[in-house]
């Protein structure tokens, strides 16, 4: 087995590189406008959940959606809405009044 090899002009990589950069930066800078929408990939993936998860959720009225024909999109702020709401704080057990077992 082999590999193929692809060779490209100077003027080929430069532009290939610079959209890679551009690809880069928007996806360094998604989700840092509160009012943006993300689609239900970008979701997906930000999530880290199935399409049937958001499906629940949605269904659920846990997550607001927009809908376009068969195109989903969801708000950043109810993302973090979303977050927030399901957001437990740190709780450290209380060890004062509870004897210790000895083995």
């Amino acid at each position: 087995m082999y590999m193929e090899a692809i060779i490209l002009s100077n003027d080929q990589y430069q532009a290939l590189f610079t959209r890679l950069e551009d690809i880069s930066k928007n996806m360094a800078n998604k989700g840092n406008n509160p009012d943006e929408f993300v689609d239900n990939n970008d979701f997906l993936q930000l999530m880290k959940v199935s399409k049937r998860t958001a499906q629940s959720w949605r269904d659920e009225g846990k997550i607001a959606f927009s809908q376009i024909g068969g195109k989903i999109y969801y708000r950043m702020t109810d993302i973090h809405e979303l977050l927030k709401q399901h957001y437990n704080h740190a709780f450290a057990p209380n060890f004062k009044n509870k004897s210790v077992r000895k083995l």
